[in-house]
């Protein structure tokens, strides 16, 4: 689909912060209130906009920090239906953030979260390596974020904790 520069704009805004308000945005690309919320309720029905997401650092909370690991996992596609097959089967997984197709050494990309290494390392060794096509996979451990989707954390700050009360 081609769009217009303005539409481009919208987009771009969007995707950096997408709490901008529809006035905001008009008056950013020189657009009426009505245009602009136009504009964003047709990328939203054809699924240009996919969802608004907020990015956590939950470093910063006590208890909640968790684990994230990223596994390169070799796989056997399927025939007729390639790699999707299995992509699907592996993203329908609640502990699944992510996966991705990917070219070079591995296939899949998988990025999981979990509450411990111990439980990553069990949905790796009972769900993710038993599937039929999975020939292998490599688990790797985040152990600091400092940058996420174009967000930088810290900036160089000391690390101050939040402590949440149940």
């Amino acid at each position: 689909m081609t769009f217009n520069e303005t539409e481009v704009e919208i987009l771009e805004l969007i995707e950096k912060d997408s709490r901008l308000s529809i006035d905001t945005i008009a008056k950013m690309v020189n657009k009426s209130k009505e245009e602009v919320e136009a504009i964003v309720r047709k990328f939203e029905e054809l699924k240009i906009i996919v969802e608004y997401n907020t990015i956590v650092n939950w470093r910063k909370v006590d208890g909640h920090e968790g684990v994230t690991a990223m596994i390169d996992v070799k796989v056997t596609p399927k025939r007729g239906v390639g790699f999707d097959a299995i992509a699907e089967r592996i993203y329908r997984y609640p502990e699944v953030k992510s996966v991705y197709l990917m070219s070079g050494a591995y296939d899949l990309s998988v990025v999981i979260e979990g509450k411990s290494m111990s439980e990553v390392g069990n949905f790796v060794s009972d769900k993710l390596s038993t599937l039929d096509s999975v020939l292998s996979t490599t688990t790797h451990f985040v152990l600091k974020k400092y940058k996420h989707d174009g967000t930088i954390f810290d900036h160089g700050e000391e690390d101050k904790r939040i402590v949440v009360s149940p």
